[in-house]
């Protein structure tokens, strides 16, 4: 086992990666199709084709989910794998040709060189003719290259985020397993120990400060004076081999999410577009419990969570989870 997304037979992972300008994409490849669902949680989110995976919509099933950097710019990185697929046949049928779906959700990385450098349809199709079923790539790889968290206190007072991966083999033989691409305005905590491993650090000592201690201290001038920006957001994938129907598929993201809420203080924000896509491959038939199916699943995209910030490297003058010492909850920094 890979302790990764490709850990559930029939899934393709690939990555492109520009680590001299600190962006990258990364896609999930179902080529035969999964069944998917989303739930986007934060407030300031870059999506393509989400509507579609409402339990309401019409199609059910994806060929691939495609995360990107370049903010905005960057969903159109998702063309190049709707080709990728196209040239090889696969797609949702129609008379007149086989159309590929392939939802995205971006992260904001465009503080190194602002709209100069993203991700384009031709890195996302490198990203495709790169995937493997062994991919256990992790830190700052793919979508995972430019990100930061902890950002409430600024950028320059962040540490470096990065993808993450994570899975687990139940009774039965059923994989729940994640990819998540963690760039929070939040600092990240590691719930087995209540201690912040990577976040806002203290101007003055540059090491981890507890910043929403801090700042809600102090929450009747914080706003005014480090208004918080909308460059900020987790986005990933969870899976199961189970066969999800569009609305377990929904409600099994919905859960998931809980996860990224254990891992990440404060989470969900309006600064943040927080995204999570659901795929049931439907490689294992056999009877599940969708609520503890989703109790599990929140367990992993937790441990994707962390296992992407502590695999990030430093870069671009932040310094990652390994150079820092961890935080228990409640240190506060000096008044500043």
């Amino acid at each position: 086992m890979l302790n990764a997304l490709c850990d559930l037979p029939g899934v393709l992972v690939g990555h492109w990666t520009d680590a001299l300008n600190g962006t990258g994409c990364t896609v999930v490849l179902t080529p035969d199709g999964a069944c998917a669902g989303v739930d986007v949680r934060g407030s300031s989110p870059g999506t393509r084709e989400t509507d579609l995976l409402d339990p309401t919509a019409g199609v059910d099933r994806v060929h691939a989910i495609l995360l990107s950097g370049g903010s905005a710019y960057g969903l159109g990185a998702a063309h190049g794998a709707v080709r990728w697929l196209a040239e090889r046949g696969y797609g949702l049928y129609t008379p007149a040709a086989r159309v590929p779906i392939v939802p995205a959700a971006i992260v904001y990385d465009l503080a190194y060189n602002g709209s100069a450098v993203y991700p384009t349809d031709a890195n996302a199709y490198s990203a495709c003719e790169s995937a493997s079923a062994s991919d256990d790539s992790r830190g700052s790889i793919g979508a995972g290259t430019g990100c930061t968290v902890g950002k409430l206190l600024g950028l320059a007072n962040a540490s470096r985020g990065g993808l993450g991966q994570a899975s687990v083999t139940l009774a039965g033989g059923v994989v729940v397993a994640a990819l998540l691409v963690v760039n929070a305005i939040g600092d990240i905590v590691d719930p087995t120990s209540a201690d912040i491993i990577a976040g806002a650090r203290d101007p003055a000592s540059g090491q981890l400060a507890d910043a929403l201690t801090a700042v809600t201290a102090r929450f009747d001038q914080f706003l005014f004076r480090r208004p918080p920006t909308r460059e900020n957001t987790t986005i990933g994938v969870v899976a199961t081999n189970l066969p999800l129907n569009k609305a377990q598929a929904t409600k099994l993201a919905q859960m998931a999410q809980a996860g990224a809420t254990r891992t990440t203080r404060p989470a969900h924000t309006m600064y943040d577009g927080d995204c999570l896509f659901a795929l049931g491959t439907g490689g294992l038939d056999i009877p599940f419990e969708l609520s503890l199916l989703g109790a599990v699943a929140a367990q992993v995209v937790a441990a994707a969570v962390l296992d992407g910030v502590r695999n990030a490297s430093a870069g671009f003058g932040l310094p990652s989870a390994s150079d820092l010492t961890p935080l228990p909850l409640g240190k506060v920094i000096s008044e500043q």
